[in-house]
């Protein structure tokens, strides 16, 4: 198994590393590679010093699997070739998950849809996995008419240039910014570049990827997409309408029950999710679970995940698991 990871030099690509040797990866070849300004470079794995290499170099040798962490227009034009060749993409850009000839997959939900012929597989946005993660086993038991969530995004997600901007303006230092104004002791609304409508990219991600990975064009979402000033992790605060009524202690059974779920809510002793627990896991963690009492069938939840984690590089990983583990590649 001849695996190469695009873009290894990334917040994510490094990841990606790390997990792959922390879930025993079936790796017989490891191909580590990055843009040109990178060859060459020396990144340790499993105690071997790798030599990084170009993109073109890596389509020469034919990986098994590719994945791909490396930005929207790298996949757009990289991808493809390395399909040509054979490789089974797993992207974790925005490039191709809307693309109706691509499936947009979490491995708990719906990898069972993959076949041989997908050659390119897109990895969701991160805040769209742990939200849908944890609505999927609850669409299916009570139907989901309406989502209203707004996220709390760490400036991880933004990649190396925003954890720099947090951690200078946190020691008093003056350096590049990657965002229009201080992310310390700040909140910006404003992920992502805005659309024509007045929404960010990443809050209509949350729309319109929803709606793919659930197979429900009739699921309403509307979304607010803020940047706070944690390292890591992607909190988000969901109200979901259902089309039919639901009890509390089955809704908490479900979600306890479900794979890569785990439930943290216990207020007599103020338990809850919050990004330091999430921090280097892979688990979607749910809590402060109520109903709405505003309107009928309705419910609220806080949903938190590393989002480097299962927000990408996991979700990735399993997506290629998934795979072999099925004779697909």
């Amino acid at each position: 198994m001849k695996v190469a990871v695009v873009g290894a030099t990334g917040l994510v690509g490094n990841v990606m590393l790390n997990l792959l040797e922390e879930r025993d990866f079936p790796v017989d070849e490891l191909l580590v590679v990055a843009s040109e300004r990178s060859v060459g470079k020396k990144i340790d794995f499993k105690g071997e010093e790798l030599e990084v290499i170009s993109i073109p170099t890596a389509i020469e040798k034919r990986p098994d699997i590719a994945l791909f962490s490396a930005g929207g227009s790298t996949s757009l034009e990289w991808a493809p070739k390395f399909a040509e060749v054979g490789t089974t993409v797993i992207d974790n850009s925005s490039a191709w998950r809307m693309d109706l000839s691509k499936k947009l997959v979490v491995p708990e939900i719906n990898a069972s849809k993959l076949s041989k012929d997908d050659k390119i597989i897109a990895n969701p946005n991160c805040s769209t996995i742990q939200m849908v993660m944890a609505l999927a086993p609850l669409h299916k038991k009570y139907k989901i008419k309406r989502i209203v969530v707004s996220t709390y995004q760490s400036v991880s997600g933004t990649g190396v240039k925003a954890v720099e901007q947090l951690e200078n303006e946190i020691a008093g230092k003056t350096g590049d910014m990657a965002y229009h104004y201080p992310i310390h002791k700040n909140a910006i609304p404003h992920c992502d570049i805005f659309e024509e409508n007045g929404y960010t990219k990443e809050e209509m991600k949350l729309v319109r990827e929803t709606q793919k990975i659930l197979d429900d064009k009739t699921i309403a979402v509307t979304a607010t997409a803020v940047r706070i000033p944690t390292a890591g992790g992607h909190s988000e605060a969901v109200n979901v309408e259902f089309e039919n009524d639901f009890d509390i202690n089955e809704v908490c059974k479900i979600l306890n029950e479900t794979d890569g779920v785990t439930v943290q809510d216990n207020l007599d002793v103020n338990v809850y999710p919050m990004p330091m627990y999430a921090n280097g896991k892979d688990d979607v963690f749910v809590g402060r679970i109520r109903r709405d009492g505003s309107q009928p069938n309705t419910l609220n939840l806080w949903i938190v995940s590393d989002n480097l984690r299962k927000g990408a590089a996991t979700n990735t990983i399993q997506i290629a698991e998934f795979l072999i583990a099925n004779a697909l590649v």
